[in-house]
């Protein structure tokens, strides 16, 4: 560095730079200097500063003290000292609370620790509790099955017997006269589970075919085609049909020729044992061709009989064809009131050949009177009948020879007259229609007095028969006492007292069944086909095969939006049911009833008035006793077994009160288009006891919204897709149904869970009833002459809306089903009174009114939307609904009542041990 500096102060004290050297270390000195005293200010000088401050000696004078310290109070009468001092005990406080929380909090937490380690051991303590609870179960459930097995048989399904083609070692009866079941059919082939099917031959693969009726041939070929029990594999059928008449008379075959060719039927086995030979008539002058065939162990089914042919058991009496390829109209058929008509009763008919004037043989009634018994009663009915024709104490109407020409009829058969359009308007204005039966008694049935028959119960005129050896159709499974008279022909002259001592009340229950069997067994092609084969099945004691159930098409749906809890459900009032369990859903018993029925229970199935029973194979509404229940004697309940306990109610509750056995049911409820209101609607379900599932009748062709959030209210809920918008809907039989109670409730009804279980146990009482809240009647309106709906308040109801009401899932398959199809046909077209056609329907079956339960009138919940019940229009088309259904029925099957239904102890507060029953107000 000094060369460096010599050398530049040599060269004339310029650097490379083109500066004097001086300069630049005058400045480097310059900025080492001011850096050190800079350094030593900030450090040494704040230590002596505080030195000074902390050491120096208090002053005589307190205003001279300028360095020292000062009093709080001095300190703080500085003015911009003040604020920071507020701060600072302000701070002071706080930092004080927030210690005596913190203690109190860590307090609290040691307490909270104590009640987590106690919940821990009583967790600990249930588990075990609970482990042993669930072995007690499992032991108990084990002892349980072991007392089953030991006190009921194991049953198991029979091994399906199929016979050999050629079965030549089936015994053979002595003569065809003396077939029966026994001895002429083989049960082999009908095992009890086999479905009991039937093959039906083509019979244009035959030549007989061709001579067939083409009316006849179609409408039982379109009958086959859609029955159940049809099937195209004969190796497996039971029984074997086959169609022969009726026959057109130009191109009727030989007997000779078609009992060959019934001989010849692949499946005719030598003898024809399970085979059904039918001969269907439209005609009153049908002919019997086939007494003169030879039909081996063959049953006929046919219009006319002999009583050298007939066999009682085995063969059977059809109805006539008479609406082959229609359907009856009901609007056509006169109502059934009023029950007294023109006539008291008439007759019209020409016998074109007595049995007297056959037999040459005149007896007088001297004679007859005497013991000797009269070849031909005919003589007498004529004058006995003509008697009171003339008398005129009733309006009668007889004529024993036809204006026109009579239709042809057998030997000693009383012809029919004129055309069926004007015998039919003579009916209509008649109380009754007399029957006479051929006067040659080996007739025991014929065409002819079938199709009067058929005549008089299509049109409400009851039947009178003059004979009583006569077989009338379907007779071994239909008590026609109940809707005609058969009176001998010697009581011809106590005919007019007989019938003039009928009440009417009685003259309208035969006309009602009379209905009822024409409906059911007689009217169409199809009705007639089932029958036949509903007989045979009942004979040989065969289960019917189960009604379809309508398949639910569920729609997709989230769920898991937790339900909340209505403080209106748990709120009683006045009405306290006492303590209920809420049930996890559980299998309930679809029906008690299976084989027993069809053997014990034949007549009750076919003549239970007026509903065709026939078609289910048990009547659902049996009450059936547990195994741990015995009967009181005469009396009509039953308590368990040993006896004492009783009356205070809290036994008949914990069975749910009613005499079966617990059960639970199924929400049925109809929506269109309103997502709010329905999911209102099942969160107020959710709790419910005894609730099995939530069916949601989806009514819209539009879907729920896909983000549409379902409550989760403990139960399933399956929501059904309709193929239409439809109020039948409600009512179908969807299999997802899997309990005989059904609740249809509307989406925006609005019930406490208390009232929903009453309505519950009430149904249990009278399960063939419905029981439901809101009640309303139907009046007659004197200056229209016609019926009216009404649902004011009144002191009486004939209806309850099923909006709110409990049945049977019974009644949901005869509506989809079985009830004519014009009353659905009209509830889609008013989209409108569906609960009013199933009041119809049950009041219509039972002949007993519904059943109101507490004294709500209205379920509407507030705020909702308005429905359809409150456009103008809506009580209007209730009444046209109301007069068209009377006109289908033909009567008014609605009945009045001022039965309610409360708890025996109504408004009376008991102990908590204590439960209520009911009381019939």
């Amino acid at each position: 560095e000094l060369m460096t500096g010599y050398t530049m102060l040599r060269n004339g004290g310029v650097g490379n730079g083109g500066q004097p050297w001086v300069l630049r270390w005058s400045s480097r000195i310059r900025l080492t200097w001011l850096s050190f005293t800079l350094f030593v200010i900030l450090v040494f000088f704040p230590l002596i500063a505080h030195y000074y401050l902390t050491t120096i000696d208090d002053a005589d004078d307190a205003g001279k003290r300028i360095f020292g310290p000062r009093t709080g109070n001095e300190l703080c009468e500085v003015k911009h000292v003040q604020d920071l001092c507020r701060i600072r005990e302000s701070v002071s406080e706080e930092l004080l609370q927030l210690e005596a929380k913190r203690q109190e909090l860590n307090s609290e937490i040691a307490k909270l620790n104590l009640k987590i380690e106690a919940c821990k051991k009583s967790i600990e303590n249930a588990k075990q509790d609970l482990l042993q609870l669930k072995n007690v179960i499992s032991q108990t459930e084990h002892s349980y099955k072991e007392l089953m097995a030991q006190n009921q048989p194991k049953l198991s399904l029979p091994i399906r017997l199929l016979p050999d083609k050629d079965d030549a070692t089936f015994p053979l009866p002595k003569s065809n006269r003396n077939c029966r079941l026994h001895n002429c059919f083989d049960y082999s082939r009908c095992p009890l589970t086999s479905g009991f099917p039937v093959y039906v031959y083509n019979s244009d693969d035959y030549p007989f075919g061709s001579s067939l009726d083409p009316l006849i041939k179609q409408a039982f070929e379109a009958t086959v085609r859609t029955n159940v029990y049809v099937t195209e594999n004969a190796n497996i059928a039971c029984v074997y049909i086959i169609l022969v008449g009726e026959m057109q008379e130009p191109v009727m075959p030989k007997p000779t020729e078609l009992e060959q060719q019934l001989h010849s039927l692949p499946y005719w086995r030598t003898d024809g044992h399970n085979h059904l030979i039918i001969n269907l008539s439209r005609k009153s002058e049908t002919q019997n061709f086939i007494y003169n065939i030879s039909t081996g162990r063959a049953m006929i089914a046919q219009s006319t009989f002999y009583d050298a042919q007939y066999r009682p058991g085995f063969d059977i009496v059809v109805s006539p064809l008479v609406h082959a390829m229609s359907e009856p109209n009901f609007l056509e058929i006169p109502p059934q009131v009023p029950v007294k008509r023109k006539y008291l009763f008439s007759f019209q008919g020409e016998k074109i050949e007595s049995l007297r004037s056959s037999l040459q043989e005149v007896r007088s009634f001297e004679e007859e009177i005497e013991g000797n018994a009269p070849a031909d009663y005919d003589d007498r009915i004529i004058t006995t009948l003509k008697a009171v024709q003339d008398s005129k104490l009733d309006f009668v109407l007889v004529e024993f020879t036809c204006k026109n020409q009579p239709k042809a009829s057998l030997p000693t058969e009383w012809a029919l007259c004129g055309e069926r359009e004007d015998r039919l308007e003579l009916l209509k204005l008649s109380t009754f229609a007399l029957i006479i039966t051929p006067g040659d008694t080996r007739l025991v049935i014929s065409a002819g007095c079938t199709m009067r028959l058929f005549e008089a119960l299509e049109v409400g005129a009851i039947p009178v028969v003059l004979g009583e050896q006569v077989q009338l159709p379907y007779n071994d499974v239909i008590r026609w006492n109940e809707a005609a008279l058969i009176i001998p022909k010697p009581r011809i002259t106590e005919v007019h007292f007989l019938l003039r001592s009928i009440s009417d009340n009685d003259l309208l229950a035969m006309r009602r069944q009379g209905r009822f069997l024409w409906e059911t067994y007689f009217s169409t092609s199809d009705n007639v086909f089932s029958t036949v084969l509903a007989i045979i099945r009942t004979r040989i004691q065969i289960p019917a095969a189960p009604i379809r159930e309508e398949p639910a098409v569920e729609i997709p749906h989230r769920s898991g939006k937790a339900a909340g809890t209505d403080p209106n459900m748990a709120d009683n009032g006045d009405l306290d049911l006492g303590p209920v369990e809420t049930e996890p859903p559980y299998a309930s018993p679809k029906y008690l009833r299976n084989f027993t029925l069809t053997a014990m229970d034949i007549y009750r199935n076919w003549n239970s008035a007026p509903g065709p029973f026939h078609l289910f194979p048990y009547t659902p509404f049996d009450p059936v006793l547990p195994s741990e229940a015995k009967f009181l004697g005469s009396g009509t309940g039953f308590r368990p077994i040993g006896g004492g306990a009783g009356g205070s109610g809290k036994e008949f509750q914990a069975a749910l009160g009613g005499n079966v056995p617990r059960e639970q049911f199924t929400v049925v409820m109809l929506t269109y288009e309103r997502e709010e209101v329905l999911m209102n609607s099942l969160e107020r379900l959710n709790g419910l006891p005894y609730l099995n599932k939530v069916v949601v009748v989806w009514n819209s062709p539009k879907l729920p919204s896909e983000d549409l959030l379902w409550p989760d209210i403990g139960v399933p809920i399956m929501v059904v897709r309709t193929e239409k918008n439809s109020l039948n809907n409600r009512f179908l039989p969807w299999d997802e149904i899997e309990t005989e109670a059904i609740l249809s409730i509307d989406d925006d009804a609005h019930l406490r869970h208390d009232e929903i279980m009453f309505g519950f146990r009430v149904w249990r009482e009278a399960r063939d009833r419905i029981v439901g809240f809101p009640g309303r009647y139907h009046a007659w309106d004197i200056p229209h002459q016609s019926w009216l709906y009404n649902s004011n308040y009144s002191c009486e109801l004939s209806m309850v809306l099923t909006g709110a009401a409990f049945f049977h899932k019974y009644y949901a398959y005869l509506y989809s089903y079985v009830m004519p199809q014009a009353i659905r046909d009209m509830v889609d077209e008013y989209i409108n009174c569906e609960d009013i056609a199933m009041n119809f329907l049950v009041s219509h079956l039972t002949r007993k009114p519904p059943i109101k339960v507490t004294s709500r009138w209205t379920f509407r919940c507030p705020g909702c939307p308005q429905a359809l019940s409150h456009d103008d229009s809506h009580f209007h088309e209730r009444h046209k609904c109301i007069n068209f259904f009377v006109k289908v029925y033909g009567y008014m099957p609605l009945l009045y009542t001022q039965f309610r239904v409360d708890s025996v102890l109504f408004k009376t507060r008991l102990p908590h041990d204590k439960t209520k029953c009911f009381k019939f107000i």
